[in-house]
């Protein structure tokens, strides 16, 4: 109890140092947190805006159409095993998709696309496309074959809400077949690529242009919970056994791998700034040290053995890591907190951040126990930088430190 009061007491002998020791703790704590926190919250929001607009939580296809994607590998049966999965109380939304691609042209040119076919309301319900259409209406205003294309893909064409382009695609016999669709609306995603890639068309308007009537490729549903995820995945696996049951990270293998890695990159980052900081704590105090030459000689032709002398530099440390690292950690989540909450703008950097499929605001978020592991990480820096200068003091000679200057 006694060395704790010593040690307590020493941290407060020089103020200004140990105050600048804590702050600069305290303050690398707080630039470090939310550095990550922004990394992991722009990733966040990256895979969840690519969950709503184009991945959904889960799909189904048939395996061929997967490898292949041709218009005759549509789902066996599929309205039925649509409607099964909408009846399902973890499933939040559901729709069928019908899929090809092919060719937009209109009087500017023409360019290859992704032709997809929806239910205007179940796809809404699923992706949200009627509040991304910021042209014309969703699917309303056109009598006959409306369509809906992309902002970026409706610059490059020149084309506007009411204007005729025409879709030429294989039907399921592989006979080259086309249509002409009107611009009912144009629409945007944070996506650019995605938008100048994809046009959409009703299902009813498509099927019979595929001679497919009735049946749909595709599959997706969005959940309630996504940690129901796994357990919906496997139910909907053993009841179709014939079908490809696939998450959203089976369909994206890089958001999948930002976000298992995503804590241990958070975990290496950190351990980047405690090295940093580890060489700051070792400097300041093997001059704590080397000041106390005197005293800590003293201490010793006393009696202090050098267990006692050791600890007593160790506690010092750790005084210091416990009075900064709390302060930073809770700067940190009240920052965090504050930013998860109202967000970032980045609408100065916004078409380059379209072009990687990344929103204008990232909301800061960082997983809570990672709070816990900082603060472990911070206790463990300062009692392995604590070594050296403890040591430095340990190889002290009583009498030759008692006569140091």
């Amino acid at each position: 109890m006694i060395l704790i009061k010593i040690a307590w007491r020493n941290v407060w002998r020089n103020r200004i140092r140990s105050l600048v020791v804590i702050c600069s703790i305290a303050l690398g704590l707080l630039g470090g947190v939310f550095l990550a926190s922004f990394s992991w919250g722009m990733n966040e929001s990256r895979a969840q805006n690519m969950i709503e607009t184009q991945l959904s939580h889960i799909q189904i296809h048939t395996p061929e159409f997967r490898d292949d994607p041709q218009v005759k590998y549509f789902i066996p049966q599929g309205q039925q095993i649509l409607q099964d999965i909408m009846a399902k109380p973890e499933v939040k939304a559901a729709t069928g998709r019908v899929k090809v691609t092919g060719m937009l042209s209109s009087t500017k040119g023409g360019l290859g696309v992704q032709i997809q076919g929806v239910h205007a309301e179940s796809e809404a319900l699923v992706t949200k496309l009627n509040t991304k259409v910021v042209e014309g209406k969703y699917f309303e205003g056109v009598s006959h074959n409306p369509i809906l294309v992309g902002q970026k893909l409706a610059e490059r064409l020149k084309l506007g809400v009411r204007k005729k382009v025409v879709l030429t695609f294989q039907d399921i016999n592989g006979n080259i077949t086309a249509g002409a669709f009107r611009i009912a609306g144009i629409y945007k995603t944070i996506n650019s690529k995605y938008d100048e890639a994809n046009v959409f068309v009703r299902a009813e308007d498509l099927q019979p242009l595929l001679g497919i009537d009735g049946q749909v490729h595709e599959v997706a549903l969005l959940l309630h919970k996504q940690d129901e995820l796994e357990a919906v995945k496997s139910s909907l696996a053993a009841a179709y056994p014939t079908l490809m049951v696939e998450d959203w990270k089976d369909l994206a293998p890089d958001l999948k791998l930002m976000a298992e890695s995503m804590g241990t990159f958070m975990q290496v980052f950190m351990a980047i700034f405690m090295l940093g900081m580890a060489f700051g704590i070792i400097n300041t105090m093997l001059m704590a040290v080397l000041e106390r030459t005197r005293e800590l000689g003293m201490l010793m032709a006393i009696g202090m053995n050098k267990l006692r002398v050791f600890l007593m530099i160790m506690l010092e440390t750790v005084f210091l890591a416990l009075v900064g690292g709390p302060l930073g950690i809770f700067m940190a989540f009240v920052l965090v907190s504050y930013f998860g909450k109202v967000g970032i703008d980045l609408s100065m950097f916004a078409e380059g951040l379209s072009s990687f499929g990344m929103t204008n605001m990232v909301y800061t978020y960082i997983d809570p126990h990672f709070y816990w592991d900082i603060g472990v990480m911070v206790v463990m820096t300062a009692m392995i930088s604590a070594i050296y200068p403890a040591i430095k003091a340990l190889r002290l000679k009583p009498v030759e430190a008692v006569r140091a200057i």
